[in-house]
């Protein structure tokens, strides 16, 4: 039993134990940014943001409330001492007198007028730290009858006190008079000295994230046999150049045993193919070809089993990467099966060009679909063309394989006995082939159940 995962099939005895996560762990792993380059971002910029929001809401709250509570006070001082002279002069023709001091010494602006009765009280904002501060100032100082303003005029502030002797002092100062409003340029300077930080990180995050992509790039393009395309550098921290040339080194090993294995094979077929030209010689001068013709049977077929372990041992290193019409080789398909005798459908969703290698792709599904009509009568195959992924599905009608044994299928020299065979040539090479060519791709091949009864070959590589 197989688990299909990013185009790849494993095994689910060779899967690690799974371990239940909880709810909190499942909500990050879906909602996390799962690029490197944003999880580095977001490790500069959280601490910042939460630094910030410390500092905004214990330390400045502390600084505006404590210097709000002293310009509250002093303000709150200079009324108390203009009362006190109004008390202590109580005739109505030194109010000029105290008007013009309270101008020009204080730079209050007072009125005194007749009056019984103070405005009705306005309700006080709730994050208003200079309401709930002066009017805590004038209970304290004071302990007289107020009305306070601080809404209708954003420059301004305006107390209403009721006298003794049934008359309001109004008086108007500055806001900034009793509320510390030089705080919004430190919260300016705060957000743009962290928006220039920032700005930084993401420079240098970008710099230190480039080579691991350009590694990341260059193991990819490695994986599905791309020998051209810009040579890679090691560049970077030292750990990331370690891993660099740890990859240089490992890429030149395995480059270096499949020129070996591919040399030693082509030593051995070379070899081989010489003998059999020597049997077909003597076979060709023989007096009686009708005796002859099993021992011909079996050259051709020692020929065929040749040509097989030298396809599998090449694989499709030497082929470049081309375009591939879809909506042609799926003609060739349909009319190959009608030659066979058999039906087969295509449709494709999604662009019909794509970029493989056109060679061994045209082979991976050309060995499929004459499986599928070697075994069964009709046969379908839906092209699924996405952004990220290219999906094959071939369904058939025919016999199918157990389910136990649709990954050994694909072992090399695996052979089929009580299922039906999908190697004709007698190699067991046909899939261990056709998964070779896939996973070259960077995908993979899954065998399951068809819904028209037979087997389904499920073909995704990435795009």
């Amino acid at each position: 039993m197989t688990t299909e995962i990013e185009g790849t099939s494993v095994s689910t005895e060779e899967q690690r134990p799974v371990h239940k996560d909880n709810a909190v762990s499942r909500f990050l792993r879906r909602n996390l940014p799962r690029s490197l380059f944003t999880r580095s971002l977001l490790i500069v910029i959280i601490p910042m943001v939460l630094l910030q929001i410390v500092v905004a809401s214990v330390f400045m709250e502390r600084h505006w409330q404590m210097v709000t509570t002293r310009l509250s006070a002093a303000v709150t001082r200079d009324i108390a001492a203009i009362i006190d002279l109004i008390d202590t002069f109580p005739k109505s023709a030194r109010d000029d007198q105290l008007v013009r001091i309270a101008r020009d010494r204080l730079g209050l602006q007072i009125a005194i007028t007749p009056g019984k009765a103070l405005p009705p009280p306005r309700p006080i904002p709730l994050f208003s730290i200079l309401d709930r501060t002066l009017s805590r100032q004038i209970n304290t100082q004071i302990s007289r009858p107020f009305w306070l303003n601080t809404s209708d005029d954003s420059k301004t502030v305006e107390i209403r006190i009721k006298l003794d002797d049934d008359r309001i002092l109004s008086v108007i100062t500055r806001r900034d008079r009793t509320y510390a409003s030089n705080t919004q340029i430190f919260l300016m300077w705060m957000a743009g000295t962290s928006l220039v930080l920032i700005i930084i990180s993401i420079l240098f995050l970008r710099g230190q994230i480039r080579p691991i992509v350009a590694l990341t790039r260059a193991a990819e393009g490695f994986g599905k046999g791309q020998k051209q395309g810009p040579a890679f550098i090691p560049r970077g921290a030292d750990e990331v150049r370690r891993a660099g040339l740890a990859f240089l080194q490992m890429r030149e090993r395995i480059e270096r045993q499949i020129e070996q294995r591919t040399m030693m094979l082509s030593g051995v077929s070379h070899d081989l193919r010489t003998i059999l030209t020597r049997f077909r010689l003597q076979l060709a001068i023989a007096e009686s070809p009708k005796d002859l013709e099993g021992m011909n049977r079996d050259v051709d077929d020692m020929n065929t089993m040749l040509d097989g372990y030298l396809d599998f041992a090449r694989g499709q290193s030497e082929e470049q990467q081309g375009d591939l019409d879809l909506y042609k080789l799926f003609s060739q398909l349909e009319e190959s099966a009608t030659l066979h005798g058999k039906t087969l459908t295509s449709s494709i969703d999604g662009a019909s060009h794509v970029v493989v290698r056109p060679i061994s792709f045209t082979r991976l599904l050309t060995n499929l679909t004459a499986n599928a009509w070697r075994h069964a009568d009709n046969i379908r195959i839906e092209a699924k063309n996405s952004r990220r992924f290219l999906t094959i599905i071939i369904d058939d009608d025919g016999p199918g394989i157990p389910e136990n044994m649709r990954e050994d299928v694909f072992k090399p020299f695996y052979r089929l006995d009580e299922a039906r065979n999908l190697d004709a040539s007698g190699t067991g090479l046909g899939l261990a082939i056709v998964r070779d060519i896939a996973r070259g791709h960077g995908g993979n091949v899954t065998l399951g159940d068809s819904p028209m009864g037979g087997l389904r070959a499920t073909v995704r590589l990435p795009v």
